[in-house]
């Protein structure tokens, strides 16, 4: 349900110290080289975040980035201003030179420069490499010189305390090691920062990254969402504004392109979207994670009239009565689906990225909106769930009822996606999506029409056991690794399980040799 803070997030009558800006927008991403973003383009934004923010944080010179402090100073912005440090000590030499010359040329509005960013986390410099280039950097500029990383990596490299004026640290409670509640995420931040002052007295503490993504997987109970991401972003600027510390929001704008590293939630830690450049939030209005729940209610009830439509309609071509049981799968499936079409199509949105993303989701959710309404019509007509056999045997073992087929082709797509999904938490868990919407609205019915409808005869089907198995595996392992508070997992995980039990019911005819 919407939500209303005592502290407006974004209040243009207090505006935040600082912000993490990035220009890129749609397919535009600094992993091309090539990319350059137009003045005209960084200029429109810096005139729409001077209106909340007093200062930006960049992150490098590349990619057109080298035009910010120009337009920001004629935008009334400050610029903390980033030199990205890699591996490469030639590019290294390169941002330096350029950064040094941008300090010169705008002193009013380059207030402090970073050295580096995390560059010791990514392990692509050694401490004293970048103590060194830190001291040189210091000696070209009259700017703050400072570092920024994770607070851990503070603490493991305290010769890099020695060479910068400030201390800069990135406190992202959702990516720490043990993930934080975001109820408990500002209290987090405090800590850090308080135990960091204990740690390197002397010199101020600026926590040059902090935030909370609004759409994304969660992580043991930190889950991204738009109340959520309100909620701590509030919460830490109330603390940095009482007891009187410098902070900068990651980020600006969300980033579809770190999308590509960092899954899905790696591009929603913007205060505004990437399409429109509106603020999530807005002053004074109720903060809901699904803005558009009337919508989605509204063609939720549709698909559940559809669903009990189609029993109706498949009665009335076979005139026969029912078990109670079967319109009582009926209205499980119909309830299901109704509830949880906003959801999957909601997530379907967030989460598809590049062709193979859409498509991917995009066959999940078509399956999930069909499987109610064909699991409806067999359920009615006495036709059981089938097998893999009939739609892709032997010739002679095919079936040639086309609903049949396209249930067939439904339950295929679901079993073919699980098992993917299902797999890659067990190989690649740390970026990926929990599909507990879409996939509970196809296997809720397959499991309903596979119970009442079973097969009495027959054997076990080789494909149907194998992916039992594997999805039975791999939910169980996912249950573990993911931890007890993460929702998400369980209920997809429970999902998984669901799928493993309705395939291994699964009874073929014998092929003969």
């Amino acid at each position: 349900m919407p939500i209303n803070l005592a502290r407006a997030p974004i209040d243009p009558a207090a505006k935040l110290q600082c912000v993490s800006y990035a220009p890129f927008r749609d397919a535009q991403t600094p992993l091309l080289s090539a990319t350059r973003i137009a003045p005209e383009q960084i200029a429109q934004d810096l005139a729409q975040l001077a209106k909340i923010s007093d200062c930006v944080r960049t992150y490098s010179i590349d990619n057109g980035l080298d035009q910010v402090p120009a337009l920001a100073g004629k935008a009334g912005l400050k610029v903390i201003q980033g030199i990205w440090l890699g591996s490469n000590r030639l590019k290294n030499l390169a941002q330096i030179s350029t950064v040094v010359g941008l300090t010169k040329e705008y002193p009013g509005v380059i207030m402090s420069v970073v050295v580096g960013n995390e560059v010791l986390l990514r392990g692509e410099m050694t401490t004293s490499d970048l103590a060194a280039t830190i001291r040189s950097v210091k000696s070209q500029i009259s700017a703050p010189v400072t570092y920024a990383d994770v607070w851990e990596y503070w603490l493991r490299n305290r010769e890099v305390y020695d060479a910068v004026d400030f201390v800069t640290i990135h406190i992202l409670p959702y990516w720490e090691d043990f993930p934080i509640r975001a109820k408990y995420a500002a209290a987090h931040v405090d800590a850090i920062r308080k135990r960091m002052a204990v740690a390197f007295p002397g010199k101020e503490i600026l926590v040059g990254e902090t935030g909370w993504p609004s759409t994304g997987r969660m992580r043991d109970a930190a889950l991204p969402s738009r109340t959520n991401q309100a909620r701590v972003v509030s919460e830490i600027l109330g603390l940095a504004k009482q007891e009187n510390f410098r902070v900068n929001l990651i980020e600006a704008y969300d980033q579809p392109w770190k999308r590509q590293l960092e899954g899905t939630v790696g591009g929603y830690w913007g205060l505004m979207d990437s399409v429109q450049r509106a603020l999530k939030y807005p002053p004074g209005e109720p903060i809901s994670n699904f803005p558009f729940w009337k919508l989605q209610m509204g063609c939720g009830m549709a698909l559940s009239v559809f669903v009990f439509l189609a029993a109706w309609l498949t009665l009335r071509r076979r005139p026969w009565t029912p078990r109670l049981a079967s319109w009582i799968a009926v209205a499980l499936s119909a309830t299901t689906a109704g509830i949880l079409l906003g959801i999957a199509v909601d997530k379907m949105l967030y989460e598809s990225y590049g062709v193979g993303g859409w498509l991917r989701w995009g066959a999940l959710l078509t399956a999930a909106i069909a499987s109610p309404l064909l699991c409806a019509n067999a359920l009615m007509s006495g036709r059981a769930l089938p097998t893999f056999q009939e739609l892709l045997g032997p010739r002679d073992s095919r079936t040639r009822s086309i609903q049949t087929m396209i249930l067939g082709v439904a339950l295929v797509v679901t079993t073919l996606i699980g098992t993917e999904t299902a797999l890659g938490f067990v190989f690649d868990p740390r970026y990926r999506d929990f599909p507990f919407a879409a996939l509970t609205m196809a296997v809720v019915p397959f499991t309903t029409l596979m119970l009442l409808n079973r097969p009495q005869a027959g054997v076990r089907p080789i494909a149907e056991a194998v992916f039992a198995g594997l999805l039975a595996g791999s939910a169980l392992y996912a249950v573990f690794n993911e931890g007890p508070d993460n929702w998400q997992s369980l209920w997809t995980c429970a999902v998984y399980f669901l799928l493993a039990v309705t395939l291994w019911q699964a009874r073929g005819a014998q092929i003969p040799k």
